[in-house]
């Protein structure tokens, strides 16, 4: 079988950033996966489940419900190597027009207080398993590069 492409990016150059993992055809749309790697992958330590759980809760809750871009996210989920998220967006977009979002989004993460949203056995299926306090940890470790994204950090090293 041929490589899937996002086992094709050397990850031990990967640097945390924000990356166009993918841009996929549905139909006359196109649909953009963005890359966005919170820890340098083989060489951090990874996040956690329950702070990636939590901040999977809180960030489709704003991604959902933010006004210009809201309609048009398909998709936000942890990796499975749980050095960062993927978000998928309707339309054919580069890491720079999505950096607004993504760091408002984080900042709003950082910033939290309160019940996490859906944090209940009703609403989800491991609501036990939630940790808000690392989640903002990571965020605002994240924001804090968001702020000042060097400009390699968003196309994927050769």
């Amino acid at each position: 079988m041929e490589k899937i492409a996002s086992f094709t990016i050397d990850h031990i150059k990967l640097q945390p950033g924000v990356y166009v993992s993918r841009k996929d055809r549905i139909g006359a749309e196109t649909v953009t996966t963005f890359d966005l790697r919170v820890t340098s992958p083989n060489d951090e330590p990874v996040m956690n489940t329950a702070e990636i759980h939590a901040m999977e809760h809180l960030a489709a809750t704003y991604l959902r419900n933010e006004e210009m871009w809201g309609n048009r996210v398909v998709y936000f989920g942890p990796m499975g190597c749980r050095t960062g998220f993927y978000l998928l967006v309707a339309g054919d977009l580069t890491s720079r027009e999505i950096l607004p979002l993504v760091r408002d989004c984080f900042r709003f993460m950082a910033d939290f207080e309160g019940e996490i949203p859906g944090a209940s056995p009703r609403d989800c299926g491991n609501y036990l398993d939630m940790n808000l306090g690392m989640a903002k940890y990571w965020a605002e470790r994240y924001c804090k590069l968001l702020e000042n994204m060097p400009a390699d950090r968003l196309v994927y090293p050769e």
